[in-house]
């Protein structure tokens, strides 16, 4: 899993006009590799929606893209930067290269269609030449490979289970063999026994197909079993990213750690659980400093006044931290101050033109 399929660079999405804007997502940078699962964890509010439907370019008014780069490593060709694709492009980039199941997936689907209406209007889109027979065969033979009987086609959305309809959104997901497969918290709405069966179905698709998955969820236990790698966002920041087993086993940030303190171990001595104290903050006023210290146990004064850098502490050369208490080397050069300028929202459609004027 060295091959990179996707690289954010820099990216940073506001919500809002001029000075009143929302910075919801701040200088984020993360690789999703060839055939990788990489979690994002955080709690609600921390910008992991934002920076999924941003690199999508599906953020609604007043989202704008103030800036960063998204570059997408095609199977065949040069890889090219999604932000500034044209409509068209933009098109044939969704669905065929990159797929997104969306938050709220179970309710996703058009209520009024039949499932096999939904995944035909997904293939005849992409493919106007493909006949009904051809569209019918290959929506049969996705519903089989999420595990649902292949008459129910003909079903309605109501008709199906919770689990159901979600595999009927990663089928449709999947339907034209994506390289990325976004995931938005899409068991979130489910129980435990079903969020186990649809994760474990989930990765031996990808063992199957060698998709990579881009997993976003507040629940950091389903990342630590099911992902290879895991970035945890705070404030619209990324602050640690490390694989899933040195995560579990020394987490660096002290908001890691207090993500997994939130949930009991299955093995090993009990233990009590003790939750993060205090409440997210509010992203139109973040602290001067680092946005986690006014709940951090640890913080000391350079954590009120200097925001951390992300970097490579110590020995650890597999992982990345923004905190203080480590001595770590930038991953990339310190960004210099952007100048704050109006912007105007971007549509869920919009140009490359204006997406470059959005961008410095």
């Amino acid at each position: 899993m060295t091959e990179p399929v996707l690289e954010i660079e820099s990216l940073d999405v506001d919500y809002g006009l001029g000075d009143d804007a929302v910075h919801a997502v701040r200088d984020v940078s993360l690789t999703l590799h060839r055939g990788e699962v990489l979690g994002l964890a955080g709690e609600s509010g921390s910008g992991k929606s934002t920076l999924a439907y941003g690199l999508m370019r599906l953020l609604a008014p007043p989202g704008v893209i103030r800036g960063g780069s998204v570059r997408y490593h095609p199977a065949d060709g040069d890889p090219y930067d999604v932000l500034r694709l044209t409509d068209r492009q933009l098109r044939d980039f969704r669905w065929a290269e990159t797929s997104i199941v969306f938050q709220g997936a179970m309710n996703s689907l058009n209520p009024v269609h039949k499932v096999a209406t939904q995944i035909d209007d997904v293939l005849k889109t992409h493919d106007p030449r493909s006949t009904k027979g051809s569209r019918r065969a290959r929506a049969r033979e996705l519903l089989q490979l999420v595990g649902i009987a292949a008459d129910r086609l003909d079903a309605y959305p109501h008709q199906l289970s919770g689990g159901m309809r979600q595999r009927v959104m990663i089928a449709m997901a999947l339907a034209l063999e994506p390289r990325v497969v976004i995931m938005d918290e899409p068991t979130t709405a489910l129980d435990v026994v079903m969020q186990r069966q649809i994760l474990a179905q989930l990765i031996e698709l990808r063992e199957r197909l060698g998709f990579s998955v881009l997993f976003i969820t507040h629940d950091l236990s389903l990342l630590v079993e099911f992902s290879d790698r895991i970035a945890i966002m705070y404030g619209g920041r990324i602050v640690e990213q490390a694989q899933s087993a040195d995560l579990y086993r020394d987490a660096l940030h002290p908001y890691s750690g207090g993500l997994l303190r939130s949930f009991p171990a299955l093995r090993g001595p009990r233990q009590e659980l003790a939750g993060i104290p205090g409440s997210p903050p509010d992203p139109r006023s973040l602290p001067p400093g680092c946005a986690f210290a006014p709940r951090c146990p640890h913080a000391f004064e350079r954590c009120a006044a200097e925001v951390p850098v992300l970097g490579t502490p110590g020995d650890h050369h597999s992982r990345t931290v923004a905190c203080w208490l480590h001595s770590a080397r930038p991953a990339r050069p310190a960004r210099p101050a952007r100048p704050a300028r109006p912007a105007r929202p971007a549509r869920p459609d919009s140009s490359a033109r204006s997406v470059e004027k959005e961008i410095p």
